[in-house]
């Protein structure tokens, strides 16, 4: 049974910082590229980050660019998402994703909520 399961999220102040965790179970994680997007209420759901299944590669949104960070360990079978100076705008539900060419597997969700 194919599962992603986020964790991490929260309630933080502006300028503060969360670390989001994906861990993933039942299928081959270490070849599946992996990605964060997030969707704020009322609007789409937007790709925030990516990285390849052996984590040479990375791209992120312009909107989080040297704010965010998305990493891997493969030997756990989890993928994670560094976010710091968070801003208001980041609040949004974030979820993970799994690819490899025509499977895809979403998590379930966790919410971040930036606010003082």
């Amino acid at each position: 049974q194919v599962q992603l399961v986020e964790s991490g999220g929260g309630l933080v102040q502006p300028g503060g910082s969360l670390r989001l965790s994906c861990a993933a179970s039942g299928f081959t994680f270490s070849i599946y590229g992996m990605r964060w997007y997030r969707q704020a209420p009322g609007k789409e759901r937007d790709l925030v980050a990516s990285i390849t299944s052996a984590g040479s590669s990375t791209n992120y949104a312009d909107s989080v660019k040297g704010r965010f960070t998305i990493s891997r360990d493969n030997a756990k079978n989890t993928v994670y998402l560094q976010m710091n100076s968070l801003k208001p705008e980041d609040t949004a539900v974030y979820y993970c994703n799994a690819y490899y060419y025509v499977r895809n597997y979403w998590g379930q969700g966790t919410q971040v909520t930036v606010s003082s």
